[in-house]
Parts: C-alpha cells; structure tokens; sequence
C-alpha cells in the first residue's frame, strides 16, 4: 500500500506549528515579558535594565529546542539562549524610564505596548540644552558683570565656565555611549561609573542644585515682575531712605512663596502641561537673543535714545526726577527743577544745597552710543567697588565735595553689594549649566549613542559663542555706568539689556520673563524625578519614602520635598546669594562625571568601549581639576559645605545603604589598587613593629552547615577589632560537584554569621575527601600574596576522646603540627562557648597571662589588642612567670617590670615559685591512667585492622598485589615490628595468627603495665602547673597560656591531648598560644 509522505526541511519545521500553538506561546511571552517588567519596576532596589542579556533565562521553552541540528547544545540551552533568540529580543528591547512611570500612559498599557523613539538631535538634545543653559543670568546679570568686571575679565570668566562645560560634555558623550543610559541623566551615569556611594551622594548633591536652580529661577521672575513691568505691585515699600534693599527682599520672599505654591500645584495637576509649553518658552529665549542682537546692528547706525543725567562723574537715578538740569529758562525766568529739589533745602536760587551739587555740573550723555562709538576701550577694564558707592564714570571731570555729606536719600545710583572676581565667578556659573537636559531624555531619542555627544557639544559652542559675544557687544554698545546699574535705575527703570533690544525693550522683558518661568517650572518637574529615582534605587534608606507617588507615578512626596528646600532659596530671597550655592552643586556633579570618565579610561576595563572616540582621560581630568578649581573660585566656604554634605551621603550610604553591585569604576580601582598593595608587601615578611596577628579561624560546621561555635566569630571581632586579614574558613567532607549547593549555603551561613558578629574579612570552604586534609589545604594556600594569614585559631575539641568525631585527636594534633612547620602562630580557645559576646561587657576582672617559655611576644601582645575592645577594656592584666630552684625570684620581678615598662604596656607582675618536691601518687595513677587507656585504644584499633584486613584479602583473594601497599601501610602503622613489603597468601595466615596472639597477651598485660617515666614527668608537670595557676587565676576572666609542642614521636598524640586536659582543667576560659618563632613585639620605636 504506498504511503505518501512529505519531506520537511530543518529549517521549516518550527514554521509547521499550528497557528494555534503558535498564539498561545506568543501570548506567554507576552505575559513573561510583562512579568519581567513589572519585576524591574518593583523599587526592590536592585536595577535591573531591561536588556536581553539579563534574565534570558526566561525566554519561551519552546523556542529552544527546535531545529535536531541543535541537539549537542540542548543541555546548554537552559542558562545559554540561542543566539536567534537573543537577537529577537534585542531588537524588542525597549528602554523605560528607570524608577519612573511616565505619566502620559497607563501603566499597563506603557508596559504592553513598545514606545517607539522618535525624536533626532536637534529636537531632543540641541534644543533642550539650548533652553537649559540660555536663562536668567544672560537677561538680568551678564550686562553687570560685564560692566563690574571689564570686557577682559568677563571674557575669562565666560571663557573659563564654558571650557568647563564643554570638557564635562566630552566625558560625559563618553561615559552616554558607552552602553544604553536610562533616565536619570548625570545621577545614573555616575552611580553605575563610580559606584552606589559616589552616586547617590553626587546624585543628591545634583538634586539640591536643581532644586536651588528653580529658587533662582523664580527669584528672577519676581525681580523682573516687580523692577522691570509692574513696579506699583510690591507690597513692601522703603519707608526711610536706603531701605529699599529690604523692602525689595520682602517682596520676593512673600511674592516666591505664592509663586512656588502656584507652581507646585501646576506641576502636580498637569505636567504634561508643562512639557507641552516647553517649546514655547524656548521660543521666547530665542526671540529675545534675536532681539539683542538685531538692536547691535541698528546701534551702528541709528543708535536709541536713552539718556544718562550725570552730576559730575556721579551717575543719577532718574525715577524721582524727568530733567537732567539744576534750573531752567522760561520766560526769561529761572526755574528750579525737580533735581534741584532734591539735592536743596528749598527751590529758591539761594538755597543752601549740597556741596558735591553746587560744585559740579550737570550733564547728559548717551547711555548707549553705539558699536562705531570706540566706547569698548572704556570698558575693557574692570571696576570694582565696595558696596554702597555710587556709580561713576571714568575719565569724568568732577570736584569733589565735603566728605562729610550724607549721601543717603540723594538720587544717585549706588552698588547693592561688594563686587570682586571670585564672586562674579559663582554668580555667572549657572548660565552655563543645563548640559545635562539631552542625557536626561536618552530613552525617547532615535539614537542616544549620536544624538548626546553631537546635540550637547554644539548646544555648549552655539550658547558659548552667544555669550562670548554678548561680552563684547555689551561692552562696545553700552556705557560703562550703565552696565554697572544692576537694576536700570539711570534709564528710568529699564532692564539695561532691553535698551539695546529691538524693536522694543518689552520683547526682552515678557520673553525673559516667561523664560525664566518656564525653566522655574521645568525645576520643580525635573528635580522631583532625580530625587525619585534615587529613592527607587534603594541605596540611601532614610529617602525612600521618596521613591513614592501617585497611581500613575507622578512623585508626590519628593514633589513636597523639593518645594520645601526651593522655599529655603526663596526665604533667601537673593538671586545674587542663591546664584554660588547652586553653582556649588553643580561643579561637584560635573567634576564626578570628569573622574568617572578618567576612571574608566585609565582601568581600560573590558566593558569601556565608548562609540564616542574624541576624549581622553587628559581632558577628563582638566576638567575635574577646574571644576574643583571653580568650586573655590567661587565661595571657599560653600564649597566646603557641599562636599561636606556630598562627604556626609558617601559615609551614610557606605555604613547603611544597600549593597549594589553594578561593576562600577570604582570597584575596579579598589582592585588595581590592591593589586598594587599585594605586589608590594609581597616582598618580604613584615616588620616586627607592624607585625599583628592575622587570622585564619577554622570553623566547624554542623550537618545543616550552621556554625557550631559562633563565640569563636565573636573572639575574632574582639581580638581584629576590623584591622588586619581576617579569613574564616571551613572544611565539608566529600566531593565538590556533590557538595557544589551545600558549599554556597555554607558559605553564605558563615558571611551572615560574621556579618552579625561584625566580623571584617573573607570566608573561604574547602571541600575535601577527608577533613585532615581540608584543614591542610586552608593552613597551606589561604590567602594571596602577602595578606596570607601568620596566625590560626581554633577551638578546643570538647569531645576528642570520641574517635567518632571527625575534629578527633589525630586532627587536632597534626594541626598543631602543620602550623608549626609552616612558621605561623597558633591560638587555642578552650571552653569557647563560656567566650563573652561582643555585646557582654565586663566591668572587673583581670586577663592573666602565663608565660612559661618565650614565644616571640604573643603572650604580651594579644590582652593588648583585647583591651582595645570594649568588651575586654575594663580588665585589668597581669602577668605570671615561673621561677625555678635556681632562679632568683626577687631579680626576675625587677626585671619583668622592666621589660613591660620597654614595651609600653601596664601589667601586675607576679613571679610564681614551683619547688622541687616528689611526684605524688595521683600523678603516678593519672599517668597509668592515660597510658592503659592509650593501650586499650591501640589494641581496639588493631583488632578494627584485622578485620579490615580480612575481608580486603577474601574480595581481592586474585589482586593481593595491587591491595598490598594499603595493607601494609595499616599493618605498619599498628605494628612496631618491621612488616615484610610482599605478600602471599601463606605469610598472610601465619601474621594474623601471631598478631592474634599477642593481642590476646596484650589484653593480659594492660593491667600489669607500669607508667612510662617520662610520661610520669609531664604530667607531673601538668598537675602542678594547673595547681598553681589555679591558684592565682581561678576567677580570672580570661588565662593565657603558653602551649607545649606535640611530641616528635607520633606515638604519643593522645598522651598530648590528656597532658593539655589536665593543664587547663578547672578553668573558664583559656586561650592556649603557640607562637611562630618569631619576635612580634619590640621595644624599639
């Protein structure tokens, strides 16, 4: 019967689903993907980008084992996607705003649907930017400072502000290409360059310079209102002259605060609002630019009319009076005028008036005479002045009057405040700051990778060619007096750039007057975002409340906060006194931007890989070096305010904040730097007198892996106090691709533990066949370089005389003797669990230290370092030797103080005679004691080998040859007689039954046997020794002493460990010291 079939390509067959199938799987991913969004947007604190090289794992199944071509890569496909795959989602990457919800869309519906970026350069960054920078200070303060400071000095102030702007946006067009940059601008960029610490501080320092911006942004919008279009508005009026001033203040700060709540509740209601009025903001700033420059053009020929009255070379304000003379002809009849009024007790021609006004003449003069009028010459020299002088004209004919004239209430025009360059400096500063806006709107940009460096450097070269410019036109248009009338008092009440304007001085009025309400505006929508996002990160704890908001995201709580700290500036209520403080803020934003690039650049790490190629790490630190530079250019002590607070935020995000890792520089300057650091100390052991113990403490763990003594952690703590190596390590028996899951839950148990213990350091487990040799690979290879450890500490084996415990005897003991041969320090803590934690403090008691042999010092050394603790501080340490028969007990004392008075340290001294005398009888039952229980071990363990034996030779009867070295090896170790190196069958049979035999005559002799002499000795010793220090030290909180060597011959282990028993019996707390061999101490400076 012929069957009729259809070849399907490889390549097809994942087209050849139903559509059905195909449907249901689109509508998971969908739904995985929306799960995966909104996990990103959780506010847990941990960022996570939306990239598809994060979480790939949870791409659709059934993607991944299509296509039997790819089955060698099956196993692989779990962690590992298929490139396909990872390509799909590539290109379905989408970039959301990061911690922010944007509050056009609903939430559900931003998440379904994929926003497609739209906007190119010109709309997104240039333009942004361009509205950022152009602002208060060009319209109100940039005629000023060109007057007060010269057109050269203005030029270098312009010159310097702007180099510093356009070095920043070189770094930071490095640092935006360099991968994709959500929102968050300067704050994400330098959190995930330079670390969490660096971030978040940095990131608020920005915050508050933005939130500052809005205060003068609004101050400058008050000044404008009240001086420039309806002065009649103020509320508070100088009743005495030259109050003015403080009455002047008054009304910004009553108008600031009606103001900022308006401009809250806008913000709050409509943002979008907000940002749809952006543009036309912007064309008024550019419309007023325009205008300035059109009114230049037409000074060349047809300059304005806008006279100066000048009483000598005193300029006056002319608001109280219309004609510049003192009197006037009418009707072949002289008048007085108004001036003459107000400098005279009386209009009459002879009145008594003012000596300054009698002696000098009237005149008027041009105060803008035009490009062609060679005025610049005049003006490119500075003019300083004190505050309360009165303006005047260089090279001005004038007699001058009696000093003693009051000048208070006469119609000149004085200086409000003292003028010099650094001050000039802080106050121009933030005309040239905004670089950051087109960073901030990476994600809704066609390509962030171009648009930011090209959008940023021409928006700082357009704007820096604009001021440049101004500089020199400001100073060859306009008269020097009136550059220097900050208010326009000479022309009547004037903006003074608006008298250059044309076609009218209002085009600069109502265009710098919604400007600077439209970026006031912008502020208070911008800073409340950057505060939100650092909220949302989670790393400064106390401002997560911020990271709140309305259902649709808007930020509430940080919209409050930020109107609150603008209301502080506004309470100021001086533009020219906000002005530095925001500088301030913002020069530290852009010098970590700077160190961020030269970081990277210098570490050359793997990941720098910029698409932007014109920086180098030359230009980021000459621009650090002049934001630093201009930080105290500005104000000294402002600028030592804001790094304080910036220094205040790292230090509280280091000690509470939450660990990030976002493979920062910083970190990877952490590791050259300690690269560096290992290849120098590698050099050699250290110097006695910065020698200190660093540990290596061997932890045991319990069968669900949690830390059988966690009083050892606790002693470490106390002992380190956070200095030096501290490495806690572990060993867990078996395989490591067994043991893979309980290694990680160990070592996570014993970071946590040593997180609560406040142990400083690192935990290394080992995994090991047996845990002998795991100890031996911890003593041999724990740690790197030169920070490995010089000390071990670990805990008495409470149960050593159960040979079931894996830490038995045997282990303890070769421990012991590995330390030894690898020259370290050895500490044995007794009774650990007695230990004090570190909360316990004790209020009395002594450390006692027992010094039998000369260690190196370790004995003096280590109730040093305790009593640095507080646990430990308010015992008192005294120290015992002992003196033998010959010994000259008196002289030792003397001599002991001497010593302890070299080495600097405070400790009762006590000599303790031990008399030759007789061995008692319990020494001689202790001793027979031990030795037949060591006996009955022996003949128990040999009996065990026998029957190991036994049954290796029935199972390996055909392969004796290739089990001869292990029963060898066994039969040697029980054996004192030498054992033949091959065996047979027979020779097998005839050993066994001989070591029968004399296991059976061993068994007789146990109870016959007499004690070894030399063990006899030793524990003669032991008992005495614990006599004695029991004695003195019974109530002592805790005793130190000196610990005896293992035997050379292995023989006697376990007679070692009862010799220790019986040492230390009776007492609390003991620390058994073995010291390396070498001095750690010194009385030499």
């Amino acid at each position: 019967m012929p069957t009729s079939f259809t070849v399907v390509p490889v390549e097809a067959q994942g087209e050849e689903r139903a559509p059905a199938e195909r449907d249901g799987q689109r509508q998971e991913e969908e739904e995985e993907e929306e799960d995966g969004e909104r996990d990103r947007g959780s506010g847990d604190g941990i960022t996570r980008e939306s990239s598809p090289f994060i979480n790939s794992a949870e791409m659709d199944r059934g993607n991944m084992y299509e296509g039997k071509n790819m089955a060698l890569f099956e196993e692989e496909m779990d962690s590992n996607p298929m490139v396909s795959s990872l390509l799909n989602k590539l290109a379905n990457y989408t970039n959301l705003t990061q911690g922010v919800v944007e509050h056009e869309a609903d939430e559900d519906s931003k998440r379904k649907e994929v926003k497609v970026p739209r906007m190119g350069t010109f709309i997104g960054v240039y333009l942004p930017c361009l509205q950022n920078i152009l602002g208060v200070i060009l319209f109100l303060r940039l005629t000023w400072i060109v007057g007060t400071a010269g057109v050269l000095e203005s030029f270098i102030i312009v010159f310097m502000c702007c180099a510093c702007t356009m070095l920043t946006a070189i770094s930071m067009s490095a640092i935006a290409t360099n991968g994709v940059v959500p929102a968050g601008g300067s704050y994400y960029m330098i959190s995930r360059s330079l670390g969490p610490e660096f971030g978040g501080a940095v990131g608020l320092c920005f915050y508050l310079g933005t939130t500052f911006a809005g205060a003068m942004y609004i101050l400058g919008t008050i000044e404008i209102l009240l001086t420039y279009i309806s002065p009649s508005a103020a509320i508070f009026k100088a009743e005495e002259v030259g109050k003015e001033t403080e009455a002047m203040l008054n009304n910004m700060r009553v108008y600031g605060t009606c103001i900022i709540i308006l401009m809250a509740v806008v913000v709050f209601v409509g943002v979008k609002y907000v940002n749809k009025l952006a543009l036309v903001f912007l064309a008024c700033v550019i419309l007023s630019i325009l205008a300035i420059y059109a009114g230049v053009i037409k000074t060349a020929f047809d300059p304005p009319d806008f006279p100066i009255c000048l009483l000598g070379n005193r300029t006056l304000s002319k608001r109280s009076f219309d004609v510049c003379a003192k009197f006037t002809e009418s009707n072949n009849e002289t008048k007085t005028t108004t001036l003459w009024r107000l400098f005279c007790d009386s209009s009459l021609l002879n009145a008594t008036c003012d000596d300054y006004f009698t002696l000098n003449n009237v005149t008027e003069i041009q105060g803008i005479p035009g490009i062609m009028s060679g005025v610049l010459t005049d003006n490119l020299w500075s003019t300083y002045s004190e505050r309360g002088s009165i303006v005047e004209k260089k090279h001005q004919p004038s007699v001058a009057g009696s000093e003693e004239t009051k000048l208070g209430g006469l119609p000149y025009v004085f200086t409000d405040i003292m003028t010099y360059f650094t001050m000039l400096v802080g106050i121009y500063f933030p005309s040239v700051t905004g670089i950051m806006a087109g960073s901030n709107r990476s994600g809704d940009l066609k390509d962030a990778q171009k648009s930011i460096p090209t959008g940023t450097i021409l928006a700082i070269s357009t704007t820096s060619f604009i001021y440049l410019s101004c500089i020199v036109l400001f100073g060859a248009c306009i008269e020097g007096v009136i550059l220097r009338d900050k208010f326009g008092e000479a022309v009547k009440g004037n903006l003074v750039v608006g008298t250059l304007a044309w076609p009218s001085p209002w085009v600069i009025v109502i265009g710098s007057f919604f400007s600077t309400c439209g970026a006031g505006l912008q502020s208070l929508t911008g800073a409340p975002r950057l505060l939100q996002a650092i909220a949302r990160d989670g790393i400064v704890p106390f401002i997560q409340v911020f990271g709140h908001g309305k259902a649709n995201g808007e930020p509430t709580w940080a919209l409050l906060l930020t109107a609150g700290i603008c209301e502080i500036g506004i309470l100021i209520a001086s533009l020219d006194s906000v002005a530095p403080i925001l500088s301030m803020f913002f020069l530290m934003c852009y010098m970590f931007v700077n160190l961020a690039c030269a970081v990277q650049t210098l570490l050359r790490t793997p990941n720098w890989r910029p698409r932007f190629k014109y920086y180098h790490w030359t230009l980021s630190f000459l621009g650090m070096s002049l934001c630093l530079a201009l930080m105290f250019i500005c104000s000294w002590y402002y600028a030592l305010i804001a790094m304080l607070i910036a220094g205040c935020i790292y230090k509280y995000i280091e000690y509470r904040g939450a660990e990030k890792e976002w493979g920062d520089g910083i970190r990877g300057l952490s590791l050259n730097a300690a690269r560096y650091a290992l290849l120098r100390v590698e050099d050699g052991p250290p110097h006695t007198k910065n020698w200190r113990p660093q540990l290596l403490v061997l932890l045991n763990l319990d069968s669900e892996q949690l830390v059988k003594h966690p009083r050892l952690l606790s002693f470490t703590s106390q002992l380190k106090a956070g200095k030096g190596l501290t490495i806690v390590g572990s060993v867990l028996q078996g395989i490591y691709l067994d043991k893979c899951s309980e290694t990680q839950k160990a070592e996570e148990n014993v970071k946590a533990l040593m997180g609560v213990e406040k142990t400083k350091g690192f935990c290394q487990i080992v995994v090991s066949p047996n845990f002998r040799d795991g100890i031996s690979y911890l003593i041999q290879s724990a740690g790197l370089g030169g920070m490995k450890h010089n000390t071990v500490l670990i805990a008495w084996p409470q149960s050593w005389k159960q040979t079931e415990n894996r830490f038995s005897w045997k282990n303890f003991v070769d421990t012991v003797r590995e330390t030894t041969a690898a020259q370290q320090a050895l500490l044995v803590a007794k009774n650990i669990d007695l230990f004090p934690t570190n909360q316990e403090r004790f209020t009395e008691g002594n450390i006692d230290v027992w010094w039998i042999v000369h260690d190196g010092g370790m004995l003096m050394l280590l109730p040093f370092l305790l009593r640095q603790h507080k646990v430990w501080r308010k015992c008192k340490m005294r120290i015992f030797t002992v003196a033998q028969m010959d010994d000259n007990s008196i002289q030792m004392k003397k001599d002991l103080q001497m010593f302890l008075y070299h080495l600097r340290l405070n400790a009762e001294v006590e000599v303790v005679e031990m008399l030759e005398n007789d061995i008692s009888a319990f020494t001689y039952e202790k001793t027979l004691m031990m030795e037949q229980r060591s006996q009955m071990l022996k003949q128990m363990q040999l009996s065990k080998n026998e029957r190991e034996r036994e049954a290796q030779l029935i199972h390996d009867r055909n392969t004796a040859s290739h089990s001869a070295p292990a029963v060898k090896a066994s039969v040697a170790a029980a054996l004192p007689e030498k054992v033949q190196m091959t065996w047979t069958k027979e020779k097998f049979v005839a050993e066994k039954h001989k070591t029968k035999d004399s296991n059976v005559s061993g068994f007789k002799d146990i109870f016959n046997m007499k004690p070894n002499q030399s063990n006899v000795r030793r524990m003669h010793t032991a008992v005495k020794l614990n006599g004695v220090v029991l004695n003195k030290s019974q109530h002592a909180q805790l005793v130190l002493l000196n610990m005896p060597g293992p035997p050379k011959n292995r023989k006697g282990d376990e007679n070692y460990m009862e010799f220790l028993e019986v040492l230390t019996e009776g007492l609390d707390r003991v620390l058994l010291v073995r010291g390396s061999g070498r001095e750690v101490i010194t009385i030499y400076s």
